[in-house]
C-alpha cells in the first residue's frame, strides 16, 4: 500500500491517495502563513490502517517544510501532535 499526501490548495485541504484512490483529507483555513486545521476525516474503508496518522504526518511535514504554523483545531491532529511532540514546535496558539 503506498501513500501519497498532497495539498488541494482550491479545496482547501491536504488529501491522502492510498494506492491512487482518495482515502482521506485534512481540511484548512489559511491565516497567513498559519494554517488552521479544522477538520480530518479518513474514508471508512481505510480506518485503522494507519492513514489518518500519515495524512496528518505529511500534512505537518509540507507545513515545515514551507516555514509555516498550525493550529490544530481538529480533535485528531492535536492528538497526533501530543503523541509525537517532535511537531509541537509547528504549533501557534489560536488568532
Amino acid at each position: 500500500m503506498s501513500f501519497l499526501v498532497e495539498e488541494n490548495p482550491a479545496e482547501r485541504r491536504f488529501e491522502i491517495l492510498v494506492d491512487n484512490a482518495l482515502a482521506g483529507f485534512t481540511a484548512y483555513v489559511p491565516r497567513g502563513e498559519v494554517l488552521v486545521c479544522t477538520h480530518t476525516e479518513v474514508d471508512e474503508r481505510y480506518r485503522g490502517m494507519g492513514v489518518g496518522a500519515a495524512l496528518v504526518q505529511g500534512t505537518l511535514d509540507q507545513i515545515r517544510a514551507r516555514g509555516g504554523r498550525v493550529v490544530p483545531e481538529c480533535s485528531f491532529m492535536a492528538e497526533f501532535i501530543e503523541r509525537h511532540p517532535e511537531y509541537a514546535d509547528l504549533v501557534v496558539p489560536a488568532p
